[in-house]
């Protein structure tokens, strides 16, 4: 039995203050790419995975401005279907682990803007 996939599929991806400000700069239309020390792109499949990520680590961690910012969009669904997904924890810890070298093309399967949808600051 075939499993229908939709044609456009919503992701989240959790970043700190510096990712937020390159994905300003790219008018909320892509990614940065990775620094060399990062050879995956991590984009998560739920939201309340994204909030655990910006809430509990980025908000704690200097390289992130300890603001943390849970972004949402979407990706054209035939394109992510080549990667699989990966269970990294709990039953919602989801993910998929994008090659550094692929996000340029996974920037040119997202549909419309990369939309910040909550924001957390140390306190």
């Amino acid at each position: 039995m075939d499993i229908l996939v939709p044609e456009i599929i919503t992701l989240f991806r959790p970043v700190g203050k510096k990712e937020m400000e390159l994905i300003k700069k790219s008018n909320y239309c892509a990614f940065p790419p990775r620094l060399p020390f990062q050879p995956f792109f991590y984009p998560v499949l739920n939201e309340e995975y994204a909030v655990q990520i910006a809430r509990d680590w980025n908000t704690k961690d200097a390289e992130s401005g300890y603001i943390g910012y849970v972004t949402q969009f979407q990706l054209r669904a035939e394109f992510i279907k080549r990667y699989s997904v990966k269970a990294v924890g709990d039953s919602h810890h989801k993910e998929y682990w994008i090659p550094a070298q692929e996000l340029s093309e996974f920037n040119q399967n997202i549909i419309g803007k990369i939309k910040v949808i909550n924001k957390f600051i140390d306190s």
